[in-house]
């Protein structure tokens, strides 16, 4: 990705200066790499070094030489828009990035699949990259979210307040060119605040009053549902529709909606007040369960330091809503073998009690099993994870790497599990690792 600096001095017309990732030093004598004309800048003023793919700035001889320096003069930490001064010259760091173009003459389908795939995978990573610019760390749940987005599915991200949940939604949505509304679920909130409502207007021809369907916000693209388990469960089964056949009926009438459209809702898992569980049949329609967990001190402290600045970051969209909506299809249509569909189902019904081949710790500490849509979205996960890695074959690890999201709300434990401190994470674990891949040598 190009970087350059921006040079811009009083009086003189805007430069340029290509950076190549080496150190350089800026000041008024002539061994230095950028050269200023000013009597205030010192012969050697500001050092800039790339450490850990991030830019640095900082003084050279004089601490406090540079505009504007933190107040103990450490290093200024830059990223794509970081300004600062040098004597009277100001200077920005300018990172290009260029959207992942698909040709017209290369159609997103199974005719081209190894040329298409390639385009996935080129794309998805600069999705990621362009994240990165805006979300610090949560890698992992980045790749999860597009695994599902790609897969059409629908994401439920548990996490204390404060992890970036919000700001990985908005995000995305940017490096999709996608339409992004978010809705607060609140206990009052009603259903028809959501999906829309019928307003009597005045018809301007007729001058007769009729009603006018208003669109909700769910007619979007992204919906962001924040803190989901706030709201009533008449208020969330306005959604069961939605996310399941991608339309509304209100008062008699259907609405399709938007395509591609997907739910990313948050849930705070600590606060249990004033809340309103989830049903099983509304947790069924997310795709994945998402735990957001804390950060690293490391990115802990880049989170600190790099949002305490006075820069804004903007992603760029990197695919459009229709070559997205191509993808997702290119997903469906990639072939699976039948030992890898026969290991899901497997795996699937291992997951209830009252099935004949269930593990010993099924039958003690589970109470519900996961249903059919569990298996669907496994193998859809599986295929999704394979494409936006590149890869036109789905393996059994493509299954296993994706068996906790899938499963972890699916998997109810009774009151054994509890009294024992054991949860679904667990259990589904525990079952990876205890049902084997079918045998077909020994019949099975």
């Amino acid at each position: 990705m190009p970087e350059r600096l921006i040079i811009r001095t009083p009086g003189k017309p805007e430069s340029e200066f290509s950076l190549n990732g080496q150190p350089l030093i800026i000041g008024s004598g002539e061994s230095s790499d950028i050269v200023l004309d000013d009597s205030t800048v010192l012969p050697r003023h500001a050092y800039l070094t790339k450490a850990s793919g991030h830019w640095r700035v900082s003084d050279y001889e004089e601490p406090g030489s540079i505009a504007p320096p933190p107040p103990s003069h450490a290093p200024v930490d830059l990223v794509d828009g970081s300004k600062f001064m040098v004597g009277g010259t100001k200077f920005e760091l300018s990172v290009d990035s260029t959207p992942v173009e698909i040709p017209d003459d290369i159609p997103v389908d199974m005719e081209n699949p190894e040329i298409s795939v390639a385009q996935l995978h080129k794309a998805m990573e600069r999705i990621k990259t362009e994240m990165a610019r805006v979300v610090i760390g949560q890698s992992d749940v980045v790749g999860q979210i597009l695994v599902a987005l790609f897969a059409r599915g629908h994401c439920l991200l548990v996490g204390t307040p404060g992890l970036a949940k919000t700001l990985m939604a908005r995000t995305l949505a940017g490096s999709l060119e996608l339409e992004c509304k978010r809705v607060q679920f609140t206990p009052d909130l009603m259903p028809a605040d959501i999906t829309g409502t019928q307003v009597l207007e005045n018809d301007p021809e007729t001058s007769q009053r009729i009603f006018k369907f208003k669109a909700g916000p769910i007619f979007t693209n992204l919906l962001l549902a924040d803190e989901i388990n706030r709201t009533p469960p008449k208020t969330q089964a306005a959604l069961l529709e939605a996310m399941q056949e991608r339309r509304v009926t209100t008062a008699g009438q259907t609405y399709l909606l938007p395509e591609p459209f997907f739910v990313i809702a948050t849930q705070n898992p600590i606060e249990q007040e004033g809340t309103y569980p989830l049903p099983e049949a509304q947790l069924d329609r997310f795709m994945f369960c998402i735990k957001v967990s804390y950060p690293t001190a490391e990115e802990e402290e880049r989170i600190i330091m790099e949002t305490t600045q006075d820069v804004s970051q903007d992603v760029v969209n990197v695919l459009s809503a229709d070559a997205l909506h191509d993808f997702q299809h290119l997903v469906r249509k990639t072939p699976v073998s039948r030992h890898v569909g026969a290991y899901v189902t497997r795996l699937v019904r291992s997951t209830r009690p009252d099935a004949p081949d269930a593990p010993d710790f099924i039958k003690n500490w589970v109470r519900w099993g996961a249903g059919p849509r569990a298996g669907q979205y496994l193998l859809l996960a599986a295929k999704s994870h394979a494409l936006l890695q590149g890869r036109l074959n789905v393996s059994c690890d493509d299954v296993r790497a994706y068996a906790l999201p899938v499963l972890r709300h699916r998997v109810l434990c009774n009151f054994a599990a509890a009294s024992e401190g054991v949860d679904s994470d667990e259990i589904v674990r525990r079952l990876v690792a205890a049902v084997a891949e079918p045998d077909y040598a020994k019949g099975e």
